[in-house]
């Protein structure tokens, strides 16, 4: 079934892609350029030029799945990264928070205890 949960490891890729790439080409790019494997069943994020479009690639058992969300009016926020690094781990409540549209730099986390390591 497809599904994007909490548990998975979401990684940003920190240059802008060209929309018009498909599986293929977004895997090539991850083992290539972001120098990650792209079958460990991470998540890959990547934005467009203009930052309206979002690809998200994931390996599932058995195949790769790609989610694409195209907005009809505004755009996604992308967090401040270093673009020297080629990708950006992010946890998954940024993600969630990007895909709802709102805005990373005013929201604030509140405490919570967490285990260390995780």
């Amino acid at each position: 079934m497809f599904a994007l949960t909490s548990n998975m490891t979401y990684f940003l890729c920190t240059s802008r892609m060209d929309m018009r790439k498909g599986i293929y080409s977004l895997y090539q790019y991850v083992k290539t350029e972001m120098q990650r494997n792209p079958l460990s069943g991470e998540v890959y994020l990547f934005f467009g030029r203009h930052r309206d479009t979002i690809k998200i690639l994931h390996w599932e058992q058995g195949g790769f799945v790609l989610y694409v969300k195209k907005l009809e009016r505004g755009t996604f926020e992308v967090p401040r990264i270093n673009s020297l690094s080629g990708s950006y781990e992010m946890k998954w409540s940024t993600f969630v928070l990007i895909m709802e549209g709102v805005s990373i730099g005013s929201a604030t986390y509140r405490k919570r205890f967490t285990l260390p390591n995780h």
